[in-house]
């Protein structure tokens, strides 16, 4: 089935599969995959493998695979056939990707990684990556990376609302939250289930070079982002720990007024040391990156809603110097306040 022409290039969403053995990348698909990041994998390679032929340079060949094989049931209902998950080689030097699992917590990711197909899975990319081989996942497809070993003294990222609970999990892994893409190593890893698009392009490139992965960029209109930051939700960050969901609250209802990190410390009663120590096992990030967010959450949320002036929004938000509001937002969004502006 087609999915679009553009400049000559005819894209199909049929899985493209090497006569050769020499694949560029190996898909490995989980039951329930999240069907949009799976669809995102294959219709960038697809596109990638087109675009090549115009342009008359070498494209990528994968090839997908499950833990069973056969058409494996993804979310929304869809399937995609795969071929049975192979036995680690030595020579394989394809890079193995692994789509955004869709699970939205630390007990579906629990159930899902303690199946037979999750743990046999991990053993194979752990093997793979051992034999001097490369992997990449998003979202919570990260967790599954984590069940195989292969964050231990890596930095990585994940979906930003999961990562408290990959520091949890991995406390020998520094979990950069705020990142959309972090490449330590033979691993890459990346943001929310959508973040599979930033992943795919930078894969692109590793492998193909800039050329190719600027035009797929071109031809398919995405941007490649650089940061989470823009996308939090601070309260959501909470995720059940009792202590950041009282901090969250308190800081949100005090604005424009906080306490400092100290007076903060003093009225949860502990140190200032042990309250950053919890806030970044539980984030991330220390107890002035949280205020920071949150500061920003309000000020985007007004950007959109209304229309007072960055002078106002920034008083409304804690800072007298607007500037230091435009700053801020330019750090972590990479964009102006005039680009959270409503038409």
């Amino acid at each position: 089935m087609k999915l679009f022409t553009e400049l000559g290039i005819i894209v199909r969403y049929d899985n493209y599969i090497a006569e050769s053995d020499m694949r560029d990348f190996t898909i490995l698909i989980l039951p329930g995959a999240y069907s949009a990041s799976v669809a995102v994998t294959q219709d960038i390679l697809a596109a990638a493998a087109a675009v090549a032929r115009h342009m008359n340079c070498p494209g990528p060949a994968w090839r997908t695979v499950s833990p069973d094989g056969g058409l494996v049931p993804l979310s929304a209902g869809l399937s995609i056939d795969t071929q049975p998950l192979p036995r680690p080689r030595k020579d394989d030097r394809s890079l193995w990707i692994v789509p955004g699992l869709g699970l939205g917590g630390v007990d579906e990711i629990n159930a899902v990684l303690s199946s037979s197909a999750s743990v046999r899975s991990a053993e194979v990319l752990k093997r793979h990556v051992e034999n001097g081989g490369c992997a990449a996942a998003s979202c919570s497809g990260v967790f599954l990376l984590q069940a195989a070993g292969l964050l231990q003294g890596r930095r990585a990222t994940t979906s930003w609302w999961l990562a408290p609970q990959l520091a949890k999990i991995a406390p020998d892994c520094i979990v950069e939250s705020d990142r959309i893409l972090v490449c330590d190593g033979a691993i890459t890893t990346a943001g929310a289930a959508f973040a599979q698009t930033d992943l795919m392009l930078h894969l692109i490139q590793k492998r193909f070079g800039e050329s190719l992965a600027q035009t797929v960029s071109k031809v398919l209109l995405l941007d490649r982002r650089q940061a989470q930051s823009m996308f939090v939700v601070p309260s959501m960050l909470a995720s059940g720990n009792t202590l950041l969901e009282r901090l969250t609250t308190r800081i949100e209802r005090t604005l424009p007024n906080v306490l400092s990190v100290a007076g903060l410390a003093r009225e949860f009663g502990m140190s200032e040391r042990t309250l950053a120590r919890r806030v970044r096992a539980a984030t991330g990030a220390g107890p002035s990156a949280l205020i920071q967010q949150i500061r920003l959450n309000l000020a985007r949320t007004l950007l959109a809603d209304s229309r007072l002036p960055l002078e106002a929004i920034a008083a409304r938000v804690g800072y007298e110097d607007p500037s230091a509001l435009w700053r801020l937002m330019r750090k972590l969004t990479g964009r102006s306040p005039g680009k959270f502006r409503s038409d």
